[in-house]
């Protein structure tokens, strides 16, 4: 089968940063599906493993995690799906990537695509979506308000993969006040498409055009991107006993300053599940599935903003090329071999 893989992490500028190579078809066992991939989506976690993560002496390391296509074959003790079955998922940090013609993934983390996106559209969702939903109601738990704060959540990095679909979920879900942020007119346009009820400039300081705003301090903030630059202006624009989630890598995070108004601190990694195999992996099947539902009734709507062409590793290094720049808005998608 086709894939895009490296021996070598190193910048995308390098030749073999990313090459097309040919690999055996896996087979399922367990609760493995195989998955005919018809196309992928990328995400920072990509770039950042390209960089740092090498294969073992002679081994291919295959990048990848979104992904929407059909199921080609189960293993002995799949009961989700059967093969025909069309699927989008996110997939396993400690396993091969979904840069493939075919991929093995645990049914217990996957959904049924939705029925009104084709391929490519779905492709642009998972790995976001479960990132947003996690962190909003597992981690942030914005359903039980905030005793005095204002029944709102600032979103760092609102036109991000990640940004873009939490502004939607957060719209479609709670009754929350949305407040995006965004620095250029077109990321300003884009996160008000989405649903944002107000748009401050993170480039400037936060809590200034917040307290402006005139609703109160929020309850709640997720912070997407660059935390160690925001870090100051959250607390000062984040109310008392209120709470506070992340999932970018800061180089440092002092977390001392939130102690004066209680405020809790949590970090959200949508791979924890699959890579600790906890009890709830599940839910991520049943996540993606309510996903699906809420597309399929116009709820929420795909992220893709840019289509690259055919999987390949050309395409591949353009897409981790623009990523790296930092002015990449909503999602970029790849599809076909």
């Amino acid at each position: 089968m086709r894939a895009v893989a490296y021996q070598v992490p190193q910048a995308i500028e390098a030749e073999m940063s990313l090459v097309d190579i040919d690999l055996p078809r896996p087979e399922p066992k367990g609760r493995d599906i195989l998955v005919e991939v018809k196309a992928i989506s990328v995400n920072p976690v990509d770039t950042k493993i390209r960089k740092s993560a090498k294969p073992e002496a002679g081994q291919w390391k295959v990048l990848g995690w979104d992904a929407a296509g059909i199921v080609s074959a189960v293993g002995p003790d799949v009961s989700f799906f059967k093969p025909g079955d069309e699927v989008f998922y996110a997939g396993a940090i400690n396993r091969s990537g979904t840069n493939a013609e075919f991929h093995l993934v645990d049914e217990r983390i996957v959904g049924r695509k939705p029925k009104s996106l084709d391929f490519s559209a779905a492709a642009a969702l998972p790995l976001t979506s479960i990132t947003a939903w996690e962190m909003l109601f597992d981690r942030l738990d914005v359903t039980r308000p905030v005793p005095g704060a204002a029944q709102a959540i600032v979103i760092i990095g609102g036109a991000g993969g990640v940004g873009s679909i939490a502004i939607q979920i957060a719209r479609a879900l709670t009754d929350l006040t949305v407040i995006a942020t965004a620095s250029r007119p077109e990321t300003v346009e884009w996160v008000k498409s989405l649903g944002a009820h107000h748009v401050v400039d993170h480039r400037q300081p936060i809590a200034a055009q917040i307290e402006a705003l005139g609703i109160g301090q929020p309850g709640f903030v997720f912070s997407t991107t660059n935390t160690d630059d925001h870090i100051g202006e959250i607390v000062e624009l984040i109310a008392p006993q209120s709470r506070f989630g992340l999932i970018d890598d800061p180089k440092q995070l002092d977390a001392l300053p939130l102690k004066r108004k209680s405020i809790s601190l949590h970090w959200e990694l949508m791979f924890t599940r699959s890579l600790f195999a906890t009890a709830d992996i599940d839910k991520q099947n049943a996540l993606l599935n309510d996903v699906s539902e809420l597309v399929d009734a116009g709820k929420i709507k795909s992220t893709l903003n840019e289509d690259f062409g055919t999987i390949n590793a050309a395409n591949l290094k353009r897409a981790h090329t623009l990523i790296e720049s930092g002015k990449a808005k909503g999602k970029i998608v790849l599809s076909g071999f």
